[in-house]
């Protein structure tokens, strides 16, 4: 399994567009950094003066904290697209290149090559979020230092230096899983497809479907948000709460597993019964 595993992410990293995303999340996150580099103490001076009667602020609270919690706001403007760009190519791209007559010649059974490429696209895909928290927050603190991180809300949050990395690390966790359950989907249509833009465009839809479903405020969308995974990409904000629910968290977690095991699953079933034609 190890060596299927090895194979399969030399595959993934053979490709131009798995270094599409690592170009994307660090052309974004040097671009936060340079605007704030140019705006950053303006802005931060005059929320300073609003909140200096209320708190005690240590250090600068335009610093390096600062970016990465805004980097980690903007998650899931793009990084899912630049997931599916990946887990929708794992098995459409054997189709497409004809070698799945190949694939399937090697003495090991189909349920073992989908877990393969299965466990292959989740280490890119932390390897991708890895990246994401080295350039947004390691990067960040080493050219704009360290500091109390403001957290904007109704009411506004201010959480002690001291007691974010922490922190930090229990979103990124959350985080991940939400992106893992990205690619799972797109892993599942790719499964399906002879061509990797149907499972993009496909998953890219769903949770653009998902998101526009679950801002309707009525009654019966009530009663359905909980079942769609998108009600949980943002649960890692809790972890930026002055009290921090442990129990939704550990819930967001599970339904998140949940969701990409049934999807793994289905994919393994539907795959095992492909009938490969080239």
């Amino acid at each position: 399994m190890i060596n299927l595993i090895q194979i399969e992410l030399i595959k993934i990293f053979r490709k131009w567009r798995t270094y599409i995303g690592f170009a994307a999340v660090a052309f974004v996150t040097f671009l936060i950094q340079f605007f704030y580099h140019i705006q950053g103490n303006i802005l931060a001076k005059n929320i300073t003066e609003k909140l200096s009667d209320s708190f005690i602020i240590s250090g600068d609270l335009f610093n390096g904290y600062l970016i990465g919690y805004f980097v980690l706001n903007s998650l899931f403007v793009h990084i899912p697209f630049l997931i599916a760009l990946v887990g929708g190519d794992l098995l459409a791209s054997e189709a497409t290149g004809g070698t799945y007559r190949m694939l399937l010649t090697r003495p090991v059974s189909r349920s073992k090559i989908i877990l393969s490429k299965f466990i292959a696209g989740f280490i890119y895909v932390e390897l991708l979020l890895g990246f994401l928290s080295f350039v947004s927050i390691g990067l960040s603190v080493l050219l704009f230092g360290t500091g109390d991180l403001l957290v904007v809300g109704n009411p506004f949050l201010i959480i002690s230096s001291e007691d974010l990395l922490w922190r930090f690390f229990g979103a990124y966790i959350l985080a991940s899983v939400s992106m893992l359950t990205v690619f799972s989907i797109s892993f599942m249509f790719s499964a399906f497809v002879e061509n990797a833009i149907g499972p993009i465009v496909s998953t890219m839809a769903i949770i653009i479907i998902f998101f526009v479903i679950s801002s309707l405020r009525l009654e019966v969308i009530e009663l359905i948000k909980p079942y769609l995974f998108t009600t949980y990409f943002g649960d890692w904000r809790y972890f930026f709460a002055e009290t921090i629910n442990y129990f939704t968290l550990i819930k967001s977690v599970g339904i998140l597993i949940l969701h990409i095991a049934v999807i793994y699953f289905i994919t393994n079933y539907f795959f095992n019964r492909k009938d490969i034609l080239s």
